[in-house]
């Protein structure tokens, strides 16, 4: 149909020449079909569309480096400074981003060309699908013409005559070979413009693809709040990520965080971690404040333990997210502190010591305290209620502001029981 043989392909390395080499086709650049890219090529080694694998010099890995395929690297260009407060949708962070934007236009380049010659190709279909109408037309009116010659027999000799009969049945059968074409060349025009569409369609989706990869490339902040830069290894020191650090997939370098509502990032010993629950109030220790404390909430409690850790294999911790209920001025992220979790609770209770409660092995009542009389000691029995790391409650058996010992004194200093 007179139609040049150039691909999707070649309009593409036609147009990205630059980045490749010449590498230029020399067809007029209208759309034929061709077989589709395998699935491979269409997303790219490295799941980055067709701008990874279909436009020239754009492989290798992403490691950065020299001829090591550094055009996807991820060296951090520029970032927000650390403690600064951005809204919401403000750049914080841009990744070396230039060789991609680079092939970006080349890709936007080479989907203008494919769009012109989607147009031509529509324009030259018309234009065939117009001449064989005007031929239809032409065999029609050769066949009229022949009709009419066909009245002229009678005073023709033999041989004209046949000649005539002959002329008339070539154009009859002309008219109806070019009538039955009709629908195949149609079909045939409607099959190239619908295979050129889905190549266009092909490269705008490839073209949107590029230009997210591109946007990946700048990270914006997801709300209202305070820039925290994560730290990274630098050889055998450990320092805060900044501008010209290469970094790798998936890792986290930069947090916001929003001061108004902030959460502590704890584990807990996986003996106690079945004694908690979400919704456990808790008290916040600062070591930087020692006067501080807080009011906390458990907020969610991990259901596997913390792999890896500065401690022994053998001790599993369990993470877990505390919500700080109410906030102070000098709280600020990053902070070390301890928390203490409400497990049970008591009101109006005599609190003890651990230290200063006693046990007996045998005997009817095998918990006892040692109560201040005088210069002595008596021994009394009590009954214990819920207890901590460090203190229980006495339930019965002890009176408050009585002096209790803390460790057993000389025996000649117990006078009996009390």
């Amino acid at each position: 149909m007179g139609q040049s043989n150039t691909g999707q392909s070649a309009a593409l390395q036609s147009a990205t020449s630059r980045v490749g080499g010449s590498n230029r086709s020399g067809g007029s650049g209208s759309l034929t079909p061709s077989a589709p890219p395998p699935i491979s090529t269409a997303l790219g080694d490295q799941g980055l569309g067709s701008t990874s694998t279909q436009l020239a010099g754009t492989g290798g890995s992403p490691g950065g480096g020299p001829g090591n395929g550094g055009d996807f690297g991820l060296v951090l260009q520029s970032a927000a400074k650390p403690g600064a407060r951005v809204r919401k949708g403000e750049q914080v962070a841009e990744f070396d981003r230039q060789s991609m934007l680079n092939r970006l236009d080349d890709y936007r380049a080479a989907v203008a060309q494919m769009d012109a010659s989607f147009a031509k190709l529509k324009a030259e279909v018309e234009v065939q699908r117009r001449a064989h109408a005007q031929s239809v037309e032409n065999a029609k009116a050769a066949l009229d013409q022949a009709t009419l010659d066909l009245k002229t027999i009678p005073v023709l000799g033999a041989i004209e005559a046949e000649r005539t009969r002959l002329a008339a049945e070539e154009a009859n059968a002309k008219y109806k070979q070019l009538l039955a074409e009709v629908k195949f060349v149609e079909a045939g025009y409607a099959s190239q413009v619908r295979i050129a569409e889905l190549q266009l369609q092909q490269a705008h989706l490839e073209l949107k693809r590029a230009e997210m990869n591109a946007d990946r490339m700048l990270m914006k902040a997801p709300i209202d709040g305070l820039v925290v830069m994560q730290s990274i290894f630098r050889g055998t020191d450990l320092g805060q990520i900044q501008e010209g650090d290469q970094l790798w997939p998936g890792m986290r370098f930069v947090q916001i965080v929003d001061p108004s509502s902030m959460i502590v990032n704890a584990t807990v010993n996986q003996v106690d971690a079945d004694t908690i629950r979400v919704g456990s109030k808790a008290k916040i220790h600062f070591d930087a404040f020692p006067d501080l404390e807080l009011p906390a909430t458990i907020h969610a409690i991990g259901a596997m333990t913390k792999p890896g850790g500065m401690r022994g294999s053998y001790v599993k911790e369990i993470p877990v997210l505390i919500k700080i209920d109410k906030l102070d001025p000098r709280v600020i992220p990053d902070l070390s502190v301890s928390i203490d979790v409400e497990i049970a609770s008591v009101t109006d209770a005599v609190i003890a010591p651990l230290s200063s409660i006693f046990h007996d092995e045998t005997g009817a009542h095998s918990t006892w305290v040692l109560v201040k009389n005088g210069d002595s000691w008596k021994r009394r029995d009590v009954e214990v209620g819920i207890a901590s790391n460090l203190e229980a409650a006495i339930k019965s058996g002890l009176q408050p502001g009585e002096v209790v010992a803390v460790e057993r004194p000389p025996e000649q200093a117990v006078k009996g029981q009390g």
